[in-house]
């Protein structure tokens, strides 16, 4: 039976594509994903178009395409990314400009129409996914971004014209991945069943070395060669049954619990994990150990797909301010405690615009909170770091916290030091999820595709 080798990429705007290059080196894939988009990702890359708009395609996708596509023309390697982000017809542009420096001639393929920016124009009433209400009249106005999480289809067409580079704008994770298998094997969309099991290789894909050992919960000290992990690849059948490993030669481990932890992150319900593409059943999914780093992934079930697209709209919500000044022993804890009182009073000269303060020692109490040490441990801390984050609509405001906590190296208790936070403010995006009709985003769905010149 045929199969057809798919490979992570990156798994997040940042992540290393040094193992992808290494995958695509020893020619152990057919598609390399390269999965960059996260509603932070949009985000960041919405304050990029901002100041240049050519921009608001994630940077690291031309040093990867730089590191690793001529060798991938060479072994008939396609590639698959959603880094356009929100402009990918700038990013299909500055891909074509570094083929012909490497001297490719790829097919191109250029995949828009998930933005729905234009209609926040309409009465549309983009009701919030979790309060139904409808969208501000404010938020119409000021919006930053509004993007569709689009499914494989567009993909699967672009890769049906010859694409040998397919670079899309927000499309779900697992359905970049779903897309090659679906072409490779002429899947119906309608087969539930094998469109969910291509969906599940997706999503065990998508986070890249979280299904190689990385990020691990359960032996994470057993490990071994983090320092040169590799990413996953999915050897797949016609059927969909496929087989997680990684190359042989890199760090990390796939094993039964590296797989089934990845195939649990975000998964809000096993029995009905909504896609653009199906509605996802892993209660049925069989994840089996069958050799070294060797993992067997079958038998996922699937529903209809859902009725609405899922959507996304970013827009200003307001300034983040902080500061963070380091204390020593002895009574570090009750330094930084009497430097938050300090700032903290000092603030009320702003309290109609402080929406809201957060104060946490690192290393103590900021992922854990009042839950953190206990008492007796706090007595004898070498050393704290206190943060004071605010939030405000005013951005003067916010950048008075760091300015507030400078004197205190003299004003406050002794031995402060390690003064961070001189970014002193920082631009908060807010994000509105909501549901839309299929019927006009995909009849708006578009497939460019060109050659880069000789």
């Amino acid at each position: 039976m045929r199969t057809v080798r798919i490979a992570s990429g990156v798994g997040f705007y940042g992540d290393s594509f040094w193992p992808a290059i290494e995958i695509i080196k020893e020619k152990q894939a057919d598609y390399v994903c390269f999965e960059d988009l996260a509603e932070l990702t949009l985000a960041i890359l919405a304050k990029d178009r901002a100041k240049n708009p050519e921009a608001g395609y994630t940077k690291d996708l031309i040093p990867s395409l730089k590191a690793g596509w001529k060798l991938a023309m060479d072994a008939g390697i396609k590639i698959i990314t959603n880094a356009g982000g929100l402009n990918p017809a700038s990013a299909g542009a500055a891909a074509a400009t570094l083929a012909t420096e490497l001297g490719i001639t790829p097919k191109i393929a250029v995949v828009t129409g998930d933005s729905i920016f234009d209609r926040l124009e309409t009465d549309e009433l983009f009701l919030h996914s979790e309060t139904g209400t409808p969208l501000p009249k404010n938020i119409r106005k000021e919006a930053l971004f509004a993007n569709v999480y689009l499914g494989a289809k567009p993909i699967v067409e672009a890769l049906r014209r010859g694409a040998d580079l397919v670079i899309t704008g927000r499309v779900a994770d697992a359905a970049l991945f779903l897309a090659p298998l679906a072409y490779e094997f002429g899947w119906d969309f309608d087969d539930l069943d094998r469109i969910a099991q291509g969906t599940v290789v997706g999503h065990i894909l998508e986070c890249s070395s979280q299904a190689t050992g990385g990020n691990h919960g359960r032996d994470w000290e057993s490990i071994v060669g983090l320092e040169k992990i590799g990413f996953p690849i999915a050897e797949v059948n016609e059927l969909g049954d496929a087989t997680i490993t990684k190359l042989a030669n890199s760090g990390g481990r796939v094993d039964e619990f590296t797989i089934k932890e990845q195939l649990l992150y975000e998964i809000h319900n096993p029995f009905a994990y909504q896609t653009p593409d199906v509605v996802m059943d892993i209660s049925t999914t069989s994840v089996r150990q069958v050799g070294v780093n060797q993992v067997s992934v079958t038998s996922t079930s699937g529903h209809r797909k859902p009725e609405k697209y899922k959507a996304i709209i970013g827009y200003p919500s307001g300034w983040m301010g902080q500061g963070i000044l380091g204390y020593s022993w002895p009574d570090a804890y009750k330094k930084a405690q009497t430097t938050a009182s300090i700032v903290a009073e000092q603030l009320k000269v702003f309290e109609d615009k402080v929406e809201s303060i957060r104060i946490e020692h690192l290393g103590l109490d900021s992922l854990h909170a009042e839950m953190a040490a206990a008492s007796e441990v706090l007595a004898d801390l070498p050393e704290v770091y206190l943060r004071i984050a605010i939030r405000t609509q005013d951005r003067s405001v916010a950048e008075m916290v760091s300015r507030m906590m400078v004197p205190l190296a003299l004003a406050g208790p002794p031995t402060a030091s390690g003064l961070l936070g001189f970014d002193r403010s920082r631009a908060l995006i807010g994000l509105w999820p909501t549901l839309v009709e299929r019927g006009p985003v995909d009849e708006n769905v578009s497939i460019a595709i060109f050659e880069a010149a000789r």
